[in-house]
């Protein structure tokens, strides 16, 4: 087990983690999510050994690791921007940690073998990175990190440079290798839809600090706050300052009723959250909003509508090909059962409910 003990990093009076806690069991899935200079990188630097903590501890196995070199941890890392030795054949790209640690032979190039047929590189082995596509070096560069059998394996956004096809296969491939391994597997990525597709755990992180950390499915279905769910959202989280009253919500001029569940909350603010896909261009719904057209997105089976809901940016996610006339008002619907509820200092107060037999397949 992987363990961070109150771990922070800072660099002058700027502080890129704060205070991170978190347990990471041999053989798991571990899904750093979060934006652009939320602290993912930093934290799998230290996580690797490549920097020190300003201040708490990293223990793997209960023992302190602060101080060993990285060379002497078995640990792999693999950047977006994928990085192989160029003048040396894609064969011995990957093989070198093996050559490194002295290994036999007859073993490296059974290693090497396996993971080219893993990573669809055997018809490149004897050619060198310049030749080879950037989705084929990237390949190279995890297949490298596969041989070294680490115990912790750290891949910042890996297949952000592969094709479409290549990206989903390895999605579900790469947590079962390293699986197999027993390796603990962290992986960065700033798409929610990724983190979804990976399964396993979910670390969501804020200006370095790590706001929720679980298995996947629960961090995106009940995050702790609206920093959380705002960051576990794409397209994103449609949000309003409402007033509860009695059993109503409030939103501007509208009109929200309420179950027996939520209407038992304290009258008072509360700040109300929807996903862009519960919200629609279908009647039936209990309730309904109005909204200026402001972009239409077809992605072909489906339909964004960006909207401006008193005076807010909101997105609807809706079926099929639509076509709104921009700046006209567009109705739209949606089940109050669907809403989440934030207290004023943004904590979760009221999450949708969810079918007795949904459960999570990953």
């Amino acid at each position: 087990m992987l363990e961070l003990a109150g771990v922070s990093k800072r660099l002058g009076n700027e502080e890129h983690i704060r205070d991170v806690s978190l347990q990471l069991q041999r053989g798991s899935m571990n899904v750093l999510l979060g934006p652009t200079l939320s602290g993912k990188t930093s934290l799998m630097r230290l996580m690797a050994g490549l920097d020190s903590p300003t201040s708490g501890d990293i223990l793997l196995d209960g023992v302190s690791v602060l101080g060993v070199p990285v060379q002497k941890r078995r640990v792999a890392m693999v950047y977006q921007q994928f990085i192989n030795y160029p003048t040396l054949t894609i064969y011995e790209n990957i093989a070198s940690p093996l050559r490194v640690a002295g290994r036999p032979s007859a073993e490296i190039d059974r290693k090497v073998r396996h993971a080219a047929d893993l990573l669809r590189l055997t018809d490149y082995l004897d050619k060198r990175p310049a030749e080879l596509s950037g989705g084929q070096q990237q390949r190279t560069a995890i297949a490298r990190a596969l041989v070294k059998e680490s115990q912790l394996v750290l891949l910042d956004e890996p297949l952000a440079n592969l094709d479409y096809k290549l990206r989903e296969e390895l999605r579900q491939e790469l947590p079962r290798i390293f699986a197999e391994l027993g390796a603990i597997l962290v992986y960065a990525s700033t798409e929610p839809s990724e983190a979804l597709l990976l399964g396993g755990n979910t670390a969501t992180l804020h200006q370095g600090r790590v706001t929720q950390f679980g298995r996947t499915i629960d961090v995106f279905q009940r995050p702790v706050d609206l920093v959380t769910a705002r960051t576990f959202s794409d397209p994103p989280l449609n949000t309003a300052s409402v007033s509860k009253r009695g059993a109503e919500l409030w939103l501007d001029r509208f009109v929200i009723p309420l179950s027996d569940k939520q209407a038992a909350l304290p009258d008072g603010k509360y700040t109300l959250g929807l996903r862009p896909w519960h919200l629609t261009m279908e009647g039936g719904a209990s309730c309904a909003i109005e909204g200026q057209v402001k972009v239409t997105e077809i992605t072909g089976s489906e339909t964004y509508i960006h909207l401006q809901v008193a005076g807010l940016p909101w997105v609807s996610l809706t079926q099929g090909v639509r076509y709104p006339e921009v700046d006209a008002m567009q109705r739209l619907h949606f089940l109050p059962e669907n809403v989440y509820l934030f207290d004023e200092a943004g904590c979760l107060v009221l999450a949708p409910e969810l079918p007795a037999e949904q459960t999570w397949q990953k």
